[in-house]
């Protein structure tokens, strides 16, 4: 969400037509579209950067294992991913066509070998039961829909013991800059998506939070 917000100045129509065009960008973060979605996972990849690496930190994937990363926008995190877990199969899935093109080139040289990137929705997960050992999610529960349903799936496909990693630039829902700004987005606090999870069935939850209110969540199953 890391993006400069047209803030005051003029009400002439000159303002709101800037005040406009940053509204369509903005929306491009919950499902980029056209040459402004491009634009906006470009942004993603970078400006998503300290985020992840702070997230990452908390994250130790084995050797061999296989991930899903739900929401994988412009590829960023699969290839980080990828590269820092050896013999693993990082597959990525997002609902947006433009994203699953994006994120395909940012990891090209994987594709067909240790990695699979489509479309798809968190709420019905292209996967068996008890397949996977790890989902990551990052920037994306904002727009999921019904939390218990995503949760639900992600609960199914994962292995006994599996993990869900969940990281979020904010999970403060008195922050409205944004939730006013982009559709269909909620910001959720952690400690509600740690009740929900727990609800659903996974065994440990924990909540993990920086001096700039951004928040990871590890959930075992």
């Amino acid at each position: 969400m890391e993006a400069a917000v047209a803030q005051g100045g003029s009400s002439g129509p000159a303002s709101r037509g800037v005040v406009q065009v940053f509204n369509r960008f903005f929306q491009n973060t919950r499902k980029p579209q056209g040459f402004l979605g491009q634009m906006m996972l470009r942004g993603m990849n970078a400006g998503h950067a300290n985020l992840a690496a702070w997230g990452f930190s908390f994250l130790t994937i084995p050797r061999g294992a296989h991930v899903l990363d739900v929401g994988c926008g412009g590829g960023a995190n699969i290839a980080w991913m990828l590269k820092n877990a050896p013999d693993s199969v990082v597959d990525g899935l997002d609902y947006s066509a433009k994203s699953v093109a994006f994120s395909c080139r940012t990891n090209a040289a994987q594709l067909g070998k240790r990695c699979t990137i489509r479309q798809g929705d968190v709420a019905r997960l292209p996967y068996p039961d008890s397949s996977l050992d790890y989902v990551t999610a990052f920037e994306t529960v904002y727009f999921w829909p019904d939390l218990d349903v995503a949760f639900g799936e992600i609960w199914r496909v994962l292995k006994p013991g599996g993990v869900l990693f969940v990281c979020c630039e904010s999970d403060d829902p008195s922050d409205t800059a944004w939730t006013d700004r982009i559709e269909g987005m909620t910001i959720h606090r952690g400690e509600d998506l740690k009740q929900h999870l727990l609800q659903i069935g996974f065994q440990t939850v924990e909540v993990r939070h920086n001096g700039k209110g951004w928040m990871c969540l590890t959930a075992i199953r």
